[in-house]
C-alpha cells in the first residue's frame, strides 16, 4: 500500500523470536533495513520453551526499539477446557492442529491457535499503539517460505516482508547471524506443537527433558478433553498417531504444514 506524502504512519515488527524474525530485528537494529521499527510485538502463548524466553531477553538488549510482550492467557489451559454451546454441543477451543485417528481413518484438526493466540493479540496491540496512524507491519517470512505471505485484511494495516524482498532464505539468515557474531536463535513454537519435526522432538527430549515430559502430559490431557467433547477420534501430537513417549523419531521431517495457514507468527 502506497501512502500519500505527509500521511502519518507507524512501522512495527511482528516478532516470532525464531531465526527469521530475530534476524530481521537485528538487521533493523544495525540499520540494514529501514525505516527502523518503532516497536516489536511478541505474542506469548505462555507455552514456549524456556530457551525462547531466554532468547527474547537477550534480543531485547540488542535492539534500539522495545519489545512489547502481549498475551491473552495460557494456550494449553484454554485448549484443554471443554465448553458447551447453547444447543448443547460439547467442544474445545482453540483447537490445535493435532493428528487424529478415528476407527482406522486419519485426519487432522483444523488450527485455531495461531489466529486466537498470536494474530489477534498482536493486532490488538498494534491498534492500541497506532493512535490513528497507518501501520506497516514487518513480518519475518523468508524467501524460501514466500508462499506464507498474505495481505492484510485491515485497511489501517499493511504487511511488509523485507526478507522476501531481499531474497533471503532461512539459511541466509543463519549465515548472516554467524557472520555478525550472533548466536543461533531457537525455533519458536509451543512446546507441544504438532508441527515439530522429528529433529525438534528429539532435541526437546534430549536437551529439555522436562519440556518433553510436559508435552507428553499435554497430549494425554488433550485426548481426555477431546473424548469428553462431541468430537470424534483420538488426537496425537505426532503424525505417526502414536503416544509421544513411544514414537521412534527419525531424522526425516514429520510434517511441513506451517505454510497451509500460518501468517508468519509461529516458528519464524
Amino acid at each position: 500500500m502506497r501512502l500519500r506524502a505527509g500521511f502519518a504512519s507507524m512501522i512495527a515488527l511482528s516478532l516470532g523470536a525464531g531465526v527469521q524474525s530475530s534476524t530481521l530485528a537485528l538487521m533493523c537494529a544495525r540499520g540494514e533495513i529501514t525505516p527502523v521499527p518503532e516497536v516489536a510485538v511478541f505474542a506469548d502463548t505462555q507455552n514456549e520453551s524456556p530457551r525462547v524466553y531466554g532468547w527474547l531477553d537477550w534480543l531485547a538488549a540488542q535492539l534500539p526499539f522495545p519489545i512489547h510482550k502481549v498475551t491473552i492467557g495460557n494456550l494449553a489451559e484454554t485448549a484443554l477446557r471443554v465448553r458447551t454451546s447453547r444447543n448443547g454441543i460439547k467442544y474445545i477451543k482453540p483447537m490445535i492442529p493435532a493428528f487424529v485417528l478415528n476407527q482406522g481413518s486419519r485426519g487432522m484438526v483444523g488450527r485455531q491457535c495461531t489466529s486466537d493466540f498470536k494474530i489477534v493479540p498482536i493486532l490488538r496491540e498494534l491498534r492500541r499503539l497506532r493512535a490513528g496512524r497507518h501501520v506497516t507491519q514487518y513480518i519475518g517470512i523468508s524467501f524460501d517460505e514466500y508462499h506464507r505471505m498474505k495481505p492484510s485484511r485491515n485497511p489501517w494495516l499493511s504487511n511488509s516482508y523485507p526478507l522476501v524482498e531481499r531474497r533471503l532464505t532461512r539459511l541466509h539468515c543463519l549465515e548472516w547471524m554467524s557472520a555478525n557474531g550472533y548466536p543461533k536463535p531457537p525455533r519458536s513454537a509451543c512446546v507441544y506443537c504438532p508441527y515439530h519435526s522429528d529433529e525438534e522432538w528429539m532435541r526437546l527430549r534430549d536437551e529439555e527433558p522436562e519440556q518433553f515430559a510436559a508435552a507428553v502430559v499435554f497430549e494425554k490431557r488433550y485426548q481426555e478433553s477431546f473424548h469428553a467433547s462431541d468430537m470424534d477420534g483420538t488426537p496425537f501430537l505426532h503424525a505417526s498417531r502414536q503416544p509421544l513417549e513411544t514414537v521412534k523419531f527419525s531424522n526425516s521431517p514429520q510434517v511441513d504444514a506451517f505454510g497451509n495457514d500460518c501468517l508468519g507468527m509461529c516458528g519464524v
